[in-house]
């Protein structure tokens, strides 16, 4: 699973390039999604205005919601120290679920906001999953 944090949906809605390839690949791939927790999509539309409209509108785009399971979990998260609610949230989707399977990437802007054991990858790093 592919999920993108606030940074990296805001990065997207801004012209991201490489982002922007990815979309058109998950596109085109049936039954693939690229993941945006829901308290990420919040705050990428708190900080630019017309945001969220510009992710759900693209094909491919799942928003993952805010459930009361998650809900515990993340306020425990953030309470905890683990970051603000919407990196602890994309945390939760990250982590391993029955649903789920295997690791999750999360494509970030904010690498160092991540604990050990999460796979993040800078969206700005060469190479980010095979673009230049």
């Amino acid at each position: 699973m592919i999920i993108l944090d606030t940074s990296a949906a805001t990065a997207l809605t801004q012209g991201h390039v490489a982002l922007h390839r990815l979309v058109d690949n998950v596109a085109h791939t049936p039954g693939d999604w690229l993941h945006v927790p829901a308290l990420c999509l919040m705050r990428a539309e708190e900080a630019d205005e017309g945001a969220a409209s510009k992710l759900l509108a693209l094909p491919g785009v799942l928003v993952d919601p805010l459930g009361q399971t998650a809900a515990t979990l993340v306020g425990g998260m953030v309470r905890d120290g683990w970051g603000g609610a919407d990196t602890c949230h994309a945390i939760y989707i990250a982590t391993p679920h029955l649903e789920t399977g295997g690791m999750s990437i999360i494509l970030t802007g904010r690498e160092d906001d991540y604990p050990p054991g999460f796979l993040a990858i800078d969206i700005n790093a060469p190479g980010m999953l095979g673009f230049y």
